[in-house]
């Protein structure tokens, strides 16, 4: 692949019917989408990511799809869906859509199919057995929620094997059938315009089920094989990966044995994920300086993706027992906070006592480290949460456009909305919403528009190496650095409360005129960098140098 865009890009994850409801119906919708292209150009973003927007009986929030060639009929239409791929390209957001393949939907009418009789066309597309499985109680995915990953169908009179939960059957990714239903699928959607594709359960996907075996092998060659035909199809189509596995697998999804980066282009970094998070319970840098010291490396063309926040729990499964107490302690004290015993359910700005220092230093550290940066819709103004909802549901409120009736979501009854839009003190709509922070330069909204414009201009931090400074440095202070063919950026984030200083002047020597790029407040300037100032829960980014 010549044109690496990912490695520079801006991501946003977005649910299309929380988003924006252009015809009253109190669901969002792809014109209401359309509708918003502006805002999401002038925040910087230039990539959309689209969890599922397929036809759905939407018991699991769309990733129960009943048919991957179309569009639900909730958000529009294919033609709808054109225009917005045409729309955002204009503007230079490329779209990536989430794509369901691990299971579908028991009212799919290939499970319908399959179910129904033995010499359906269909019945070897998905995961049987005759007799109940040894394991049929392991391995479940939301533990409390599911009993079971084996459940038996009256109809076929056998049992059917699903990861998730009993009404997402799973595909069988041994039958060539299917393996060229997935190819299909891709390459129709591809020829549609999208960019790419955020893959699902990836783990699961490749995962060959054998009854009663819970180790079951997994198929890393159908890997290479999807993207070789992706890249035959569009040459700069993504694949961005789910797979949260153990960090000696992870090398393997990005490519084989050789070191070909031949597999998935992108991966989602969970442990670096869950180890900033225990780093900003503890303020204290160094379970991230643990991270980025153990980072596998990466095949030509992989690259991390990087987040705070996604559209699912804060999941800390891979953390020790100690840290994972630590981290609910501070960010998730209250049971109806926590999910699946692994998990926080709440945005960030509730986790953080909606301290705006706090804020940003956990997002300018989170941009500022190596990969793509992806950002959950409605962070970018500081939204709340609604814990009164179900599970995941809590972080998947309608977006706050402004202070009219529903956040200006929707101008449907309030009881007609998908979800309710958030009251509550501190963070309901008319208090925290886009046109209110529009208005001020000195808003989260604004700050983030700078951030991002900066991090623009420093493209060493999403293609180039990225290390930890081992200087002596206060407790609370990480220092880092990224160095690319552009030249060098040095940041500072201080996780603690008091303010604090370091010398870095054994770094001077590679500095041709140090200056603050971005930081929470004024300082000094950078000089011989021997007397560097981070305020409490501050940073600084320094332009060290850059390549002509």
């Amino acid at each position: 692949m010549s044109d690496r865009w990912y490695q520079q890009a801006v991501v946003y994850c977005l649910d299309i019917d929380t988003f924006a409801d252009s015809n009253g119906d109190g669901i969002g919708d792809i014109p209401g989408l359309i509708g918003r292209l502006d805002y999401l150009s002038r925040l910087g973003i230039t990539c959309i990511w689209l969890n599922p927007i397929h036809p759905s009986p939407d018991r699991d929030d769309g990733y129960d799809v009943a048919d991957f060639y179309n569009v639900d009929p909730r958000f529009g239409t294919l033609g709808d869906f054109a225009e917005l791929l045409h729309q955002a390209g204009n503007r230079g957001i490329k779209v990536i859509i989430d794509l369901v393949v691990n299971h579908t939907s028991d009212k799919h009418p290939w499970f319908v199919s399959a179910r129904s009789s033995p010499d359906s066309p269909y019945r070897d597309w998905f995961v049987w057995s005759e007799t109940a499985p040894a394991d049929r109680h392991q391995g479940m995915v939301f533990p409390g929620e599911q009993a079971e990953t084996w459940s038996f169908d009256r109809t076929a009179k056998l049992w059917y094997y699903h990861r998730f939960y009993k009404f997402q059957p799973d595909l069988n990714i041994k039958n060539p059938e299917v393996r060229e239903e997935i190819k299909k699928i891709c390459a129709f959607w591809l020829q549609l315009g999208v960019a790419g594709f955020r893959m699902d359960a990836v783990p699961f996907i490749i995962e060959e089920t054998v009854p009663g075996r819970s180790d079951a092998p997994k198929d890393f060659a159908y890997l290479t094989e999807l993207r070789s035909h992706l890249q035959w199809r569009k040459s700069d189509a993504v694949l961005l990966a789910e797979a949260n596995v153990e960090p000696a697998q992870l090398v393997t999804y990005f490519g084989d044995e050789g070191g070909s980066g031949n597999r998935i282009h992108m991966l989602f970094d969970f442990m670096l994920n869950a180890k900033m998070v225990l780093a900003l319970a503890r303020e204290d840098p160094e379970p991230i300086i643990d991270g980025l010291r153990d980072t596998p490396t990466l095949p030509p063309g992989g690259q991390w993706a990087t987040f705070l926040r996604n559209h699912d729990e804060i999941d800390l499964s891979r953390l020790t027992a100690e840290q994972r107490a630590d981290v609910f302690a501070k960010f998730g004290p209250d049971e109806d906070m926590q999910l699946y015993g692994r998990g926080i359910r709440r945005r960030l700005a509730p986790m953080l006592g909606n301290d705006r220092r706090r804020l940003e230093l956990a997002y300018a550290l989170q941009f500022s480290l190596r990969g793509t940066p992806v950002l959950r819709y409605g962070e970018e103004i500081g939204m709340g949460d609604d814990l009164a909802l179900e599970g995941r549901d809590a972080i998947r409120t309608p977006m706050q456009w402004n202070g009219l009736p529903n956040a200006g979501f929707s101008t449907a009854a309030a009881d007609q909305l998908v979800r309710p839009v958030v009251t509550d003190d501190g963070f309901g709509y008319e208090q925290i919403n886009v046109a209110r922070q529009r208005h001020d330069p000195a808003s989260l909204l604004s700050w983030f528009e700078r951030m991002i414009r900066t991090l623009r201009e420093a493209p060493e931090v999403g293609v180039g190496s990225c290390t930890h400074v081992d200087v002596p440095a206060p407790r609370s202070l990480l220092v880092h650095r990224a160095d690319g063919h552009t030249g060098t950026m040095l940041f500072l984030h201080n996780l603690g409360p008091d303010e604090v200083t370091v010398d870095l002047s054994s770094l001077a020597s590679e500095a041709e005129l140090p200056n603050d790029v971005l930081a929470d407040s004024e300082y000094p300037e950078p000089g011989k960098l021997d007397d560097l100032k981070v305020s409490g829960h501050g940073y600084r980014w320094i332009r060290l140098h850059r390549t002509a």
